[in-house]
C-alpha cells in the first residue's frame, strides 16, 4: 500500500509532481485506480507529522467529480481550493492567500489551475457578456450574477480569439482554457510570494483542463504571458488595497490616480457619476463589496491633494447604514450630508452653503437627494399631520423634534392630495417618502442660485432616489417634476437666511391682501419654528424712531394667548400694532380699543385689522360659566371689574348655546363662543366707528378674524364678519360708553 505525504518527506520537484499527477489521470481514466483506500495509521501520520502536498489545485465547483479522484491521489497529496469558475474574481483574497500558504508554509512546488469542460460558471460568463453587448444594459441581481459579470473579461478575450462572428457554444468552449490562463496571471501579478519563488524556480503554474466526457485531463503548461508578469510589481489582489481598481470587461471603473478621487483628478461628469454610483449600489446589495480598505498612502493623498467628490448626497439620518457603505464608495468619492428626514426644513441654510461649497469649490457635478423606506421622521410627520385633521390633536413645537415634525407634516399633506383623500397610514408614509425627495430638491432649485446657476448651464444634476432598507437597493428617481418651472422663477436666500426690513414711513401704506399674506407666512414660520425676524439692529430701531411706524396690520388680541402676538406672526417690530385685553374684545374701555385703532388707521394709514381670538381662552370659559350659572337662577354678582367683563361677554356665551342647541357640553359651548366673540367684536367696530366703517365700505381696509391655536400656534383665519354688509350701513356714531 503506498505511503502519504507528510510534513517529514522533502519537498518534491514540479516536474515529479506533474508526473504523478498525469500518471494519476491515466489510472482513473483506465478506472484503475490504486489510492482508494486508506488506513487509521495514514491518518494518524498526517495528524501527527503534518501534511505536505506536492500540489496546490485551483479547481471548479461545478466539476462533478472529487479532484484528488481525477488524479487518484492519497489524503494530503493534494491542496485542493475549488470555487465556481476556477477563478480569482471574487474573494480573491482567501484564494490567493490559501495559495501562499500552501508553498510557503506547506511546502507546495506545483500549482495548477483547472478547468473544466461545459463548465456552467463560464457558459454563463459569456452567455452574459454577449446579451449584455446585444442590449447594452447590465444588471445585478445576486452574488452569481456579480460572479458572471466579473468574469466578462475572459468572454470578451475569447470572442477576440474566435471572432465575432462564431458561435456562441464555441467561444464558450473556448474561454474555458481562456479563464484558465486568466487565473493564472492575476496569481503571477497580484501575490509578489508566488511571482517570486515562480521566477527563482521554486514554484511552477500551470493550467490544464479536464474532459467531463473522457475524463482526461489535457494538460496545457505555463501561461504565454508568464515572463511579461514576473516583472509586475503589485503585491496584494484589486479588492484588498482598491489599487488599480477595476479597468476590464463592462464592471465599475478604475479609481483615482492615488487609488482614490483628489483634484489630481478630472472631474467625473453626472452620467458617469450616476453610473458609479449605480454600480456601487448593486455591489452592495449583492453582497460583493470592493471598498474594503484606505491605505495610509490613499489617506495622505486626500491630505496634501485634497478631495474631489463625483457625487454631493443628501440623506436621511435614519437610514441605518453609511450611505458610503450603500454605494460601495471609497473615501472621498462621496460628499455626505445627513439629517432626520433628508430635509432643508430646518437648518436649510447648512445644508444649501454646504451643497453650494461641494459643487463649486471642489467640483462634483451631481448631487443626490436620498430618501428611504421606513423613515421615522417622515412616518412621523405623517402621524402629525393626520392628527392635525382630527382638529387640534396636534402637538406645537415644543422641542425641536416636534419643530421638524410639523415642518415636514406639508409633504404628507401634498402626499394625500396626491393619492386622494382615505389613503391608508402606509400607503401614504410610503408616498411621503418620494414626495419629500423632490420636495428637498425644489427647495435647493428654489433657494440656491449658484446651484441653479450651474443646473442651468449643464454643469450639475440634481437627482433624487430611495434605499430600500429591505432590499439594500437605491430606487433612482431621475430629476424632479418641477425643474424646468423652477429654473424658470426667481430665487432667493433660505428661509432661515433672510432678514426682514423694518417698515416706516417712507415705506407707504400695505395693501390688506399683502398684509394678510405676510400674517399667513409668518404663522407658518412660527409653527415650524424657523422664524427670521429676530435680526433686529441699532440702525431698524433708530429708524423706527426717525421716520415713524408704519404698522402693515392692527390686531386686538387677548391678554391671556400665551405668546406676543409679534411672535405669533413672525413680525419685526414697527409690523404690527398690537391692542390686547382679556376676551379680544370692546365690551369694556370700548372707548379705548375703537380710539386706538382709529388712530392706527388715520394717522399711521394701516389697511388691514383682524381680530385675534385664541382656543382655551380664560375670559371666555369664565364668561361661559356665568351664563351658565344665570341659566340656573344664580344671578351673578358684580362686585368688581372681572366680574362685569365676565357678565359683558356671557351675552355671547348665550348666543352660542342657543346656536348649538340644549345638549351642548359646556366645551362646546366654550369653543363656539371664542369663534363668535371674534365676530362680536368686528361687529362692535363696524357698528360704533363711523371712521372705520366709512373706510371698510371704501374698500380702503379690511377687518378680520382669527382664532391662535394654543397648541399647534397655528392660526385659523375666519374672515370677514357675516354682518358685515349691513352694518357698513349702520348710524350708529359713537360706543355705547361714550354716547
Amino acid at each position: 500500500m503506498a505511503k502519504v505525504r507528510t510534513a517529514a518527506d522533502a519537498p518534491m520537484a514540479p516536474e515529479e509532481a506533474l508526473k504523478l499527477l498525469k500518471e494519476g489521470n491515466t489510472r482513473f481514466i483506465n478506472g484503475a485506480p490504486k489510492n482508494t483506500r486508506t488506513n487509521e495509521a495514514m491518518r494518524q501520520q498526517l495528524v501527527d507529522q503534518g501534511q505536505a502536498p506536492h500540489t496546490a489545485i485551483i479547481g471548479c465547483a461545478d466539476s462533478r467529480c472529487p479532484l484528488e479522484t481525477v488524479f487518484d491521489s492519497l489524503p494530503g497529496d493534494l491542496f485542493v481550493l475549488r470555487n465556481a469558475g476556477n477563478t480569482c474574481t471574487h474573494a480573491e483574497g482567501s484564494m490567493v492567500g490559501s495559495l501562499e500558504f500552501c508553498t510557503g508554509k506547506l511546502g507546495a512546488r506545483m500549482i495548477l489551475v483547472l478547468g473544466h469542460t461545459k463548465c456552467g460558471a463560464v457558459y454563463g460568463a459569456t452567455n452574459a457578456y454577449l446579451q449584455a453587448k446585444k442590449d447594452e444594459v447590465t444588471s445585478v441581481n445576486s452574488a452569481l450574477e456579480g460572479l458572471l459579470l466579473d468574469l466578462a473579461p475572459v468572454a470578451e478575450k475569447a470572442m477576440s480569439d474566435m471572432g465575432a462572428n462564431t458561435d456562441a457554444e464555441e467561444i464558450a468552449a473556448h474561454a474555458v482554457k481562456v479563464n484558465v490562463f486568466h487565473t493564472i496571471d492575476f496569481l503571477l501579478k497580484y501575490s509578489a510570494p508566488i511571482r517570486e519563488k515562480v521566477k527563482s524556480g521554486q514554484v511552477e503554474i500551470q493550467g490544464a483542463v479536464y474532459h467531463l466526457d473522457t475524463g482526461k485531463v489535457a494538460f496545457m503548461g505555463r501561461s504565454p504571458q508568464q515572463a511579461e508578469l514576473l516583472s509586475s510589481n503589485l503585491g496584494l489582489p484589486p479588492s484588498m488595497t482598491r489599487e488599480g481598481g477595476r479597468t476590464a470587461g463592462y464592471g465599475p471603473s478604475a479609481r483615482g490616480e492615488h487609488g482614490v478621487r483628489t483634484t489630481v483628478d478630472s472631474a467625473v461628469p453626472a452620467e458617469e457619476a450616476l453610473k458609479l454610483l449605480k454600480a456601487g449600489n448593486e455591489r452592495f446589495a449583492v453582497g460583493a463589496p470592493l471598498a474594503k480598505h484606505a491605505t495610509s498612502k490613499m489617506r495622505e493623498a486626500l491630505v496634501s491633494h485634497g478631495q474631489a467628490p463625483h457625487t454631493a448626497i443628501m440623506g436621511c439620518a435614519d437610514s441605518r447604514v453609511p450611505v458610503d457603505t450603500v454605494f460601495d464608495a471609497m473615501p472621498g468619492d462621496l460628499f455626505v450630508l445627513r439629517n432626520a428626514g433628508n430635509t432643508c426644513t430646518h437648518a436649510e441654510g447648512s445644508m444649501v452653503g454646504s451643497l453650494e461649497f461641494c459643487c463649486g469649490k471642489l467640483g462634483s457635478k451631481l448631487i443626490l437627494v436620498l430618501g428611504h423606506t421606513q423613515c421615522g421622521a417622515i412616518a412621523g410627520a405623517t402621524k402629525t399631520y393626520l392628527a392635525s385633521k382630527d382638529g387640534g390633536s396636534s402637538k406645537s413645537a415644543g422641542s425641536a423634534l416636534e419643530g421638524l415634525l410639523v415642518g415636514l407634516s406639508k409633504v404628507a399633506h401634498q402626499a394625500e392630495d396626491e393619492l386622494g383623500v382615505g389613503a391608508d397610514a402606509d400607503r401614504l408614509i410610503s408616498h411621503s417618502v418620494k414626495v419629500n425627495v423632490f420636495t428637498s430638491i425644489d427647495f435647493l432649485l428654489k433657494y440656491s442660485q449658484p446651484l441653479r446657476d450651474l443646473v442651468k448651464s449643464g454643469s450639475l444634476e440634481i437627482q433624487g432616489g430611495i434605499y430600500h432598507l429591505e432590499t439594500g437597493r437605491v430606487e433612482f428617481m431621475g430629476r424632479s417634476p418641477k425643474q424646468a418651472q423652477l429654473l424658470a422663477a426667481d430665487s432667493s436666500l433660505p428661509p432661515s437666511l433672510q432678514a426682514l426690513p423694518i417698515r416706516t414711513t417712507t415705506d407707504g401704506p400695505m395693501p390688506p391682501k399683502e398684509a394678510m399674506k405676510l400674517l399667513k407666512e409668518g404663522n407658518d414660520r412660527f409653527v415650524v419654528g424657523a422664524a427670521i425676524s429676530g435680526k433686529i439692529s441699532s440702525d431698524m430701531r433708530k429708524a423706527l424712531v426717525k421716520e415713524g411706524q408704519a404698522p402693515h396690520t392692527a390686531i386686538i388680541g387677548c391678554a391671556d394667548s400665551r405668546a406676543p402676538l409679534e411672535t405669533v406672526f413672525d413680525a419685526m417690530p414697527g409690523d404690527i400694532f398690537v391692542l390686547r385685553n382679556a376676551g379680544n374684545t370692546c365690551t369694556h374701555s370700548e372707548g379705548s380699543m375703537v380710539g386706538s385703532l382709529e388712530f392706527c388707521l388715520g394717522a399711521l394709514n394701516t389697511k388691514m385689522v383682524m381680530v385675534l381670538g385664541h382656543t382655551a381662552c380664560g375670559a371666555i370659559k369664565g364668561a361661559t360659566a356665568t351664563y351658565l350659572a344665570s341659566k340656573t337662577g344664580n344671578k351673578p354678582q358684580v362686585t368688581k371689574a372681572l366680574d362685569a367683563l365676565l357678565v359683558g361677554l356671557s351675552d355671547v356665551a348665550k348666543k352660542a348655546s342657543e346656536k348649538l342647541g340644549p345638549s351642548a357640553t359646556e366645551a362646546e359651548i366654550v369653543a363656539t363662543t371664542i369663534k363668535l366673540n371674534v365676530f362680536h367684536t368686528i361687529d362692535f367696530l363696524l357698528q360704533y366707528s363711523p371712521l372705520i366703517r366709512e373706510k371698510v365700505a371704501a374698500g380702503e381696509v379690511e377687518i378680520q378674524g382669527g382664532i391662535y391655536n394654543l397648541e399647534s400656534g397655528r392660526v385659523e383665519f375666519l374672515g370677514e364678519s357675516p354682518n358685515q354688509a349691513s352694518l357698513v350701513k349702520s348710524g350708529a356714531a359713537l360706543p355705547p360708553s361714550l354716547a
